[in-house]
């Protein structure tokens, strides 16, 4: 049987970088690549081409970054709140593309930060099941402060990744958290620092990545420690 797991600070902030640098060196790499061929290159098509690459390319990571700065960063800014508009912005810029939709049934209204980080990285959680495409149905439940969210998502040969469940309750398979699954991790870490705990599971022809209220006999697990504070520490993967 697993158990929870910790990490020290320094190895979850390393992580999280590592999860962005992934999110961005494809969209880097096809902008490096695009101005490579406008500078070798005297055919009008080719360059033509290769314009388009590099205008796609910054556009796409435009967007990515700035889902990241909201997902997993401060978002510039030391308010308590982030607008779950500004949030619909951001997701649909990161997920939208044209194998994958989002339907968006949340109303514009200013929420905690961590809940709406937490709702960012469900969206993320939830996109990854349907790899071929398809929608997201993105939906919450009662006052912002307390909201609980619903991410469903419909689309062919949709499936759960075996070690993701473990991951979102803070029990990764064989005490690891490595660069692959920081992502999931650090989405049940923010769920239970706002007193929720997240799942993932079938309803119909749906995936749904839920959170919910933890009930009483739910035992959080910390995401992070200070060194020396007794705890065993799990095997790093980077």
């Amino acid at each position: 049987m697993s158990v929870p797991v910790t990490l020290e600070a320094l190895d979850l902030a390393a992580l999280l970088c590592s999860r962005v640098c992934h999110d961005l060196i494809s969209p880097a790499g096809a902008i490096v690549n695009g101005l490579e061929v406008l500078e070798e290159s005297t055919d009008e098509e080719t360059r033509s081409f290769a314009l388009d690459l590099i205008k796609k390319s910054a556009r796409t990571a435009s967007a990515r970054l700035q889902f990241c700065r909201i997902a997993f960063g401060a978002a510039g800014s030391a308010a308590t709140q982030i607008d779950l508009g500004d949030a619909e912005t951001v997701a649909r810029g990161f997920v939208e593309d044209e194998k994958v939709r989002v339907s968006w049934n949340l109303s514009r209204s200013l929420a905690p930060k961590n809940r709406v980080k937490l709702l960012l990285n469900m969206i993320l959680v939830a996109v990854q099941t349907i790899p071929r495409g398809g929608i997201l149905a993105v939906e919450g439940d009662g006052l912002p402060e307390a909201m609980t969210f619903r991410i469903s998502a419909r689309g062919l040969n949709a499936r759960i990744s075996q070690a993701v469940p473990a991951l979102l309750a803070g029990r990764p398979e064989n005490g690891v958290v490595d660069a692959h699954g920081i992502q999931p991790f650090y989405t049940g870490l923010l769920a239970r620092s706002s007193g929720l705990a997240v799942t993932i599971d079938t309803d119909g022809d749906a995936i749904v990545v839920a959170a919910r209220p933890q009930v009483a006999a739910f035992a959080p697990a910390a995401a992070w420690r200070r060194p020396g504070d007794g705890r065993a520490t799990p095997r790093l993967k980077t």
